[in-house]
């Protein structure tokens, strides 16, 4: 309202000094005297003098002009800021009034904290006692848990499961097919530093020895499982090239399923002493054999004597450039070996017993049926059928005669002379080294001359003591997708080695012709798939215990109808997966 009055003022100011000079110079020309005497004559420095009063009077109204628009911009910041204050005050009013309430409502939480914070002194002294009593179980916990960390540490678990499919086929004999499973499990572990022991545990029958598979049938029985190994070694920290060895174990020496079959954990004491060397020469091995087989605890009045076999082998390891070799020498005499064919019902895994009586001169055997699992007794010229009786799982092939008594012995006594020559040649494809074994065994105990079916000295025929063998493979199984296809070939005569514990999958025993054709797939680093084809027939039919005159896998069928034919071949596939652990 004030800057509305002082323009309206300046404005009248302005208008009536207009309104004068407009009147002046607009007043009538008359008469020019009297126009003179009635008004004063303006000079042009009067008009300067106006020109400057209107332009000062102009710049004072810019001046006031520019003073009013400062103070209506001051006025319009002070309307601002009293109203910014007037907010900021109702602001402050319902801040303190929230204030206010919540200083009530701090007092309230104060006060039910003061209680929280007694109850949580309390429950904290409860806790400090806990936490303490906790530590020092936890230290126990902890010592007693690095002491079985380090005792777990020092043992490794082993193990495989086979699942196999297996055919048989040979002329006059009804095919036979058949599914098997094998389970083995092991720990092996330092006990100190000088001492390694384990165990191991697997399937099969318990008079089997030569075999640790369970057949899938008996209505989905239960399968049989036994201790397979039980052992302690002994291999001194200050005296590594020397170690002993005496329980139920793996073998330590080299040997081919010729003697003895892969599934045996032989029984006994074994020491060994090896020395290391550099140049073409690796390893020289020297090591002592002590087989315990029939522990007799003869009857009152009766003397008996243990069996056991005794010998030793000498082995060494060579390297010439891409070729490496084991060639190795065993030795092993058989003592008292006759106890085999006298074994105990349960040592046969017998299915019958019964006893004998004789009439007239004639000998008549009754049967009686036990609960047996297994081969049961092994049959045989003059052999008896119920226990004891003579222990081959797989047939007894060797040569026996029984005495004036009714006793049962071995034709001929058993001393292995094994020499076996190992082979590897890198052939430049790292993953298909070429691998060579060759074996001659010989029995230096054997007779000269063998007997026939009638149990008649065939004099001319020599000795039956003699095994020859070859197995050439090209390819691994040590990492994933390896491969391995092989061939092996054995000769092996009547008494050349003892029937009751070689290889089970041929044909037979022993006086046996075999062929095998062999290929294996690493499907997995711990997966492996193989087929194998065994293809043998047996050696000599005209001699005594052939394995001709019975079949070992379908009852008691002949596959010849008179001595000296050559009997058929007989073809026995196997598929295998085997997955290890």
């Amino acid at each position: 309202m004030q800057r509305c009055a002082k323009w309206f003022v300046a404005v009248a100011m302005l208008f009536t000094f207009t309104a004068a000079l407009v009147a002046q110079s607009s007043a009538p020309s008359g008469d020019k005297k009297e126009r003179t005497s009635r008004t004063p004559v303006i000079t042009a420095k009067e008009v300067q003098e106006l020109k400057d009063a209107v332009a000062a009077q102009q710049q004072q109204i810019e001046q006031l002009r520019e003073e009013m628009q400062s103070r209506d911009a001051a006025l319009t910041q002070a309307r601002q800021t009293a109203q910014q204050a007037q907010q900021q005050l109702q602001q402050a009013e319902a801040a303190a009034s929230q204030a206010q309430e919540k200083a009530s409502a701090a007092e309230s939480a104060a006060n039910q904290q003061n209680d929280t914070v007694s109850k949580l002194n309390a429950d904290l002294a409860n806790v400090k006692t806990e936490v303490a009593n906790n530590v020092v179980s936890t230290q126990e916990e902890a010592t007693r848990t690095t002491a079985l960390e380090a005792l777990v540490g020092r043992f490794r678990l082993s193990g495989d499961v086979r699942v196999r499919g297996e055919s048989y086929n040979q002329d006059g004999v009804p095919d036979r097919n058949r599914a098997r499973i094998r389970v083995r499990f092991g720990v092996d572990g330092k006990l100190n530093e000088d001492f390694v022991g384990g165990f191991a545990l697997a399937t099969g029958s318990l008079g089997d020895p030569s075999s640790t598979n369970e057949t899938l049938t008996n209505v989905f029985d239960r399968k049989t499982i036994a201790l397979d190994r039980g052992y302690v070694t002994y291999n001194p920290v200050a005296h590594s090239w020397f170690s002993a060895t005496g329980g139920k174990f793996a073998y330590t020496w080299q040997r081919t399923s010729a003697t003895f079959d892969p599934d045996v954990n032989p029984e006994g004491f074994n020491e060994k002493f090896s020395f290391q060397f550099s140049g073409p020469v690796k390893n020289f091995t020297v090591q002592g054999i002590e087989l315990l087989y029939n522990e007799a605890n003869g009857k009152a009045g009766v003397p008996s004597q243990d069996s056991y076999a005794v010998g030793g082998q000498v082995s060494t390891r060579l390297e010439l450039g891409p070729w490496s070799a084991t060639p190795s020498f065993l030795s092993l005499k058989w003592n008292r070996p006759d106890a085999i064919l006298q074994e105990s019902a349960f040592a046969a895994a017998a299915t019958n017993s019964g006893f004998s009586t004789t009439t007239s001169g004639t000998k008549t055997t009754t049967k009686v049926p036990i609960p047996g699992e297994g081969q049961g007794c092994s049959a045989g010229n003059g052999l008896p059928s119920i226990p004891p009786c003579a222990f081959a799982p797989n047939g007894m092939t060797n040569s026996t005669y029984v005495d004036s008594k009714g006793i049962p012995h071995f034709y001929s006594g058993f001393n292995y002379a094994d020499f076996i020559l190992n082979n590897q040649i890198q052939d430049g494809l790292r993953r298909l080294p070429v691998n060579l074994l060759l074996e001659f065994e010989d029995n230096l105990d054997a007779q000269p001359h063998p007997l026939s079916t009638t149990t008649a000295v065939l004099t001319n025929l020599g000795k039956q003591n003699k095994e020859y063998g070859g197995d050439f493979s090209l390819g691994q199984t040590r990492n994933k997708n390896d491969v391995q296809f092989g061939y092996a070939w054995y000769r092996e005569e009547q008494d050349a080695v003892i029937a009751s514990f070689v290889e089970s999958d041929q044909r037979a025993p022993t006086n046996i012709l075999q062929n095998r054709f062999y290929a294996l797939w690493k499907l997995r680093s711990n997966a492996l798939a193989s087929f194998s084809w065994w293809h043998g027939r047996v050696l000599n039919t005209y001699l005594e215990n052939n394995g001709a005159l019975f079949n070992n896998y379908n009852s008691s069928v002949p596959t010849i109808k008179t001595a000296g034919l050559q009997e058929p071949y007989l073809n026995r596939l196997q598929f295998d997966l085997i997955y290890t652990f």
